[in-house]
This record gives C-alpha cells, sequence and structure tokens, in this order.
C-alpha cells in the first residue's frame, strides 16, 4: 500500500489529479500551486525534458516541486495514446504552448474528449486560443497590454518590474479557472491568456479612461494617481513605502511626524505637491526601518524598502526545503493542513514506477 505524505488525509485538493503540458513559467506555476495544496500533478515532458531544466536546476526546482514526470513523445501516435490512458483517470489538463501547437498536438476538449468527456482542458496561451501565434513573453505582454508604459518616472524611459508579473499573474489565474470548472462537475474547454489577465488587472486605471477618459500617466516615485501621499519617500537612509488611504492613517501620521493640516483626503489630493514637499522633508529626518518601527505600530500601511535577501532574511518561515533546494513555500494556507514540499522531479519518474513518496 502507498504510504500516504505527511498531511495528505486533510489535503484540500486529495484526489485531483492533473495533467500538465507546460513550458518555462506560467504553466508550471499554475500547476505547482496545486500540487502544494495536494493535487497529483504529473508533467508531461518531451523526449529530453521540458526547456526550463535547461536554466537551471534551481530554477526548475521553484516551478516544478510536488509533481511527477512522464516523458511522452506527442507527436507520436503512441505518445497520444498514453495521455489518453493518463487523462481517461484525470481531473484536468494544463497546457501551455502556441495555440496552433496545442491544436496540433490534439490538446483541446473537442480532441481530448473522447478520452474523457468530463476532462478539464485549460489553455494558457498568450492571446487565447483563437488570438493566433504571436511571440507572448511576459516583457512583450507587458508591453503591449500598457502596464510598461504607465511604469516609472514621468521623464524616464517605460520600464518593468523585477520579476515575471505578467506570467505569474496568468498562473495563479489559469489555476482559478481550472478549479472553477472541476467543481462544476462538468468537462469543457477554459481559455486563459497573458493578455487578459493582464488587461484585467488594470481594472480602476482602464476604468478610469474607458469611463472618464482620463489616462493613466507616470507620477514620481511611484505615487499613487487617487491617494496622497502613497508612494515611495527618501529616508535619512533608504526609502519607505508610505501608503495613506484615508484620514484616520494621515491624522495618526500627521500626529507622529508633527505636521499640521491637510485633514481631508480632497485637501490632498488637490493639493499633491505642497503635501508630498512637506512628508518628504519629515522623512528625511529619520531612517526608513526608524520609520517603519514608528508608524506600524499606529496601525500606519508602511514598510522600508527591502532588497530581496533582506525580505527572505526577514521572513524565514516562508523558506521550505524540497529536496536539496531551499524554496519560497506556498502561499495558500489551508487551516489543519500541512503540506509536504516534494523535490521536482526526475525526467520520467512517473513511467519508470516511482510514483510512492
Amino acid at each position: 500500500m502507498r504510504e500516504e505524505p505527511r498531511g495528505a488525509m486533510s489535503a484540500p485538493l486529495a484526489g485531483i489529479r492533473i495533467l500538465e503540458v507546460g513550458v518555462m513559467l506560467a504553466g508550471p506555476y499554475a500547476t505547482m500551486m496545486l500540487a502544494d495544496l495536494g493535487a497529483e500533478v504529473i508533467k508531461v515532458e518531451p523526449p529530453g525534458g521540458e526547456i526550463s531544466r535547461q536554466v537551471s536546476d534551481s530554477y526548475f526546482a521553484s516551478l516544478n516541486r510536488n509533481k511527477r514526470s512522464v516523458c511522452l513523445d506527442l507527436a507520436s501516435a503512441a505518445g497520444r495514446q498514453r495521455l489518453g490512458e493518463l487523462a481517461a483517470d484525470s481531473h484536468a489538463l494544463l497546457v501551455n504552448m502556441k495555440p496552433s501547437v496545442i491544436r496540433k498536438l490534439g490538446l483541446t476538449y473537442d480532441a481530448m474528449r473522447e478520452f474523457n468527456p468530463k476532462l478539464v482542458c485549460v489553455a494558457l496561451t498568450g492571446y487565447g486560443l483563437d488570438g493566433g501565434d504571436d511571440p507572448a513573453f511576459d516583457y512583450v505582454v507587458q508591453a503591449a497590454t500598457g502596464v510598461a508604459a504607465m511604469t516609472g518616472d514621468p521623464d524616464g524611459p517605460p520600464t518593468l518590474p523585477g520579476y515575471s508579473s505578467a506570467d505569474n499573474s496568468t498562473g495563479l489565474t489559469a489555476a482559478l479557472g481550472l478549479l472553477a470548472q472541476v467543481v462544476s462537475g462538468r468537462g469543457g474547454q477554459v481559455d486563459v491568456s497573458l493578455r487578459d489577465v493582464m488587461l484585467s488587472q488594470l481594472n480602476y486605471r482602464a476604468a478610469a479612461y474607458l469611463n472618464d477618459g482620463v489616462a493613466p500617466r507616470r507620477h514620481p516615485n511611484g505615487a499613487h494617481s487617487y491617494y496622497v501621499p502613497a508612494q515611495l519617500f527618501p529616508t535619512a537612509d533608504g526609502h519607505l513605502a508610505l501608503f495613506i488611504t484615508h484620514d484616520g492613517f494621515w491624522k495618526s501620521f500627521a500626529g507622529e511626524a508633527g505636521i499640521g493640516g491637510f485633514e481631508k483626503m480632497a485637501d490632498r489630493a488637490a493639493r499633491r505637491d505642497d503635501v508630498l514637499e512637506l512628508v518628504t522633508a519629515v522623512l528625511a529626518t529619520d531612517t526608513a526601518r526608524g520609520w517603519e518601527q514608528r508608524l506600524r505600530p499606529l496601525g500606519i500601511p508602511a514598510a522600508a524598502v527591502r532588497s530581496l535577501p533582506e525580505a527572505l532574511e526577514a521572513t524565514p518561515e516562508a523558506v521550505v526545503t524540497a529536496g536539496e533546494f531551499r524554496l519560497v513555500g506556498g502561499s495558500v494556507k489551508v487551516g489543519g493542513y500541512d503540506p509536504q514540499y516534494r523535490p521536482a522531479p526526475t525526467l520520467d519518474e512517473y513511467s519508470a514506477g516511482t510514483q510512492s513518496s
């Protein structure tokens, strides 16, 4: 009898089996989150392995822990037949490839339903299954959807975040769409694209333009378009993120900082430059860490800007071990469930008969 891994009896997704034909980041991230929650994820890799194995061992480990690997040539009849056998006993198939490749390999619901009519097929693409094969890497999509244009200082060039925000966001959305259709009890096609996800995340920015004709514009130091003060500020040492969203926060901050006036949000918005000049001068009297220690007990949203190493050192509870790698653990915490973190699979280990934990 297969030994149940630690916490498996209470795993939220225990009993759910997902096939992944994923490459690089978005698709593998989606299924890894589901695997962390107890789903059995079988990663279908081509002969030679998925391309991200060539990036680095830590890169692959960070996106593929808790999975199994099976090596199939999906362009062959034998490979397709084996995939069908796996699909017959699975709940979902998630694929992130170009639409033409997804269709050519028969990875849509219309093609897979012969093996399992209740199978949920998720296509994660750049512009949708019917959107064509134009290249759709993270940076390209950020540029195409307006994200890069609205990021950075007003007088500087467009700027990209320091991590793959489009890929990660689309992975999250794909996991949500997959689970929604699985819960419905119906098979079917789920279509998720990087472009649509990034546009949807521009919610209030897009609404301001569509309804009020207000196009987004950049403010210095990443300042919020509505709230004042809400941005990065230089201090005596380091930068501080301060996010004053209502009058109560302002009252507490002003009391600690010794500032008078500007009691109402409308006043602060109307006199943005005056407020920022005053706040900048006050924050220069202490360090970013000092202000953080002073403002946090008052319930004011403020944080010193930290590097990634500093952030990880400050949150050791977020770091887990999966095999030989230290990684950031799952972000969904479920009461009563203690997740297990297994290492990323060796190539074709599922076929080799190493399914046990």
